[in-house]
């Protein structure tokens, strides 16, 4: 179908998807465990054998965003290469080797009235996931939502929408060959953008939990308008802390990893703090490191006092996600204002400190109140396939239901399940 597909009648269409998605997460419920593995396996050959479509399908994506004049994060995010789509068939590879989350028992209580009470794992249901220029989480969010036996509505951007079809083409041919319905995983095919509206409406009670991945402007909207349950991140402000007793070797391989890795992925490091005590000996090396690279650096007074050619940081830096070769770096007095400096600016996503001192990291572990806190490692393994979950649909910071890296396990909630012999409660 083209990525220029116009739908006659959307309400009408979206409705009927919202039906058959519904219908699709009943039989998806009670597939076995094998059964859904089976599928994402299939799926995974299926992307190694489409490959050259999917690849003329992204070439004609990056053409379009380049003439769009798309940022170079942007197209880094939407590119697809033969090593990436080898990856994404190695993640659902790894996706259909993961433990079956549904149905399993992760509770058990035995109250003093003798009955036997175990909490089981259960799909969600129907989820809707809204993603923007990332071809590849049309592979990670259906094999996810496949595999924790949710149906799934996809909602790719319009710049990403001709790869996600090929894509989703390879999810269906994975579920036709494992005998599911091809609605378990569906594509919304129309740029209109009145369909993420229907979606956020619930399509009459058939989506259960909307997951919105991409930029600020989606996410809050998603947030504001949303009628049922989002699970989501506003954006990823992250934080490195270089402590008075980290190695210099080890800090300053991690930080540029950090920030320079991939500059456009959510995990990517923001904002550098580093110690007033060994800001002169350390600064101006990580400085250099990361100007050579190509970085763009804006310091504090005392950062630029001691590393000169920095822009001065303002207000609006600290609060700034990037997503491009950019570092805000503030000299802290202490682990105290290292830590209150996080507690104002952090979204909520990822930070980290560097140190060799147990105690400080054991602080910073227990006192920042972010989804993801890391020690002596860099930001950028914030993300579910290093997290062992074979991939994720995101990164959530919210605090209820699920936290940090979105994978299979965390897209099922549970039931009880009560096992009695003749029990009657006494009046």
């Amino acid at each position: 179908m083209s990525a220029k597909t116009k739908i006659n009648d959307l309400p009408i269409y979206m409705a009927e998807m919202g039906e058959r998605a519904a219908k699709a997460s009943k039989t998806l419920r009670l597939a076995s465990g094998l059964t859904r593995a089976a599928a994402i396996l299939a799926m995974a050959s299926a992307m190694r054998s489409r490959r050259k479509v999917i690849l003329k399908a992204n070439a004609e994506d990056m053409a379009a965003a380049k003439t769009k004049g798309l940022s170079a994060s942007l197209l880094d995010r939407l590119e697809l290469t033969a090593e990436r789509i080898e990856s994404i068939a190695v993640s659902l590879e790894t996706i259909a080797a993961l433990p079956d989350p549904v149905g399993m028992e992760d509770a058990h209580y035995a109250p003093p009235n003798g009955l036997k009470i175990a909490r089981i794992r259960v799909p969600i249901g129907v989820i809707g996931i809204i993603y923007e220029s990332r071809p590849n989480v049309t592979a990670d969010a259906g094999a996810l939502c496949v595999k924790s036996g949710n149906a799934a509505i996809l909602r790719a951007g319009s710049e990403s929408l001709r790869s996600a079809i090929a894509l989703h083409e390879a999810l269906v041919e994975g579920l036709k060959s494992a005998d599911l319905p091809a609605d378990c995983v569906q594509l919304i095919t129309t740029t209109d953008r009145d369909a993420v509206g229907h979606m956020l409406g619930g399509l009459s009670g058939n989506i259960d939990l909307i997951i919105p991945r991409g930029g600020k402007s989606l996410v809050e909207r998603v947030q504001k308008d949303a009628r049922i349950p989002v699970l989501a991140h506003l954006e990823g402000i992250c934080h490195s802390y270089v402590h008075e007793d980290a190695d210099f070797k080890k800090a300053r391989e991690i930080v540029f990893n950090a920030k320079m890795r991939r500059t456009g992925v959510c995990g990517a490091t923001e904002t550098l703090l580093i110690d007033a005590e060994i800001a002169d000996a350390f600064l101006p090396f990580i400085a250099d490191d990361l100007i050579q690279a190509g970085c763009e650096l804006r310091g504090c007074a005392r950062a630029r006092e001691i590393a000169l050619g920095m822009k001065a940081a303002t207000e609006h830096d600290w609060s700034t996600e990037y997503l491009s070769a950019i570092l805000s770096i503030k000299v802290v007095d202490n682990i105290d204002e290292a830590l209150a400096h996080i507690d104002t600016y952090s979204s909520g996503h990822t930070d980290a400190i560097i140190t060799e001192n147990t105690t400080a990291a054991a602080q910073f572990i227990n006192s920042v109140d972010s989804a993801i806190t890391v020690h002596n490692a860099s930001t950028q393994f914030a993300d579910g396939g290093e997290f062992g979950f074979g991939a994720e649909i995101g990164i959530a910071t919210g605090r209820l239901h699920a936290r940090g890296p979105v994978g299979a396990a965390q897209l099922t909630t549970y039931k009880y399940a009560v096992r009695g012999d003749g029990h009657i409660r006494p009046v």
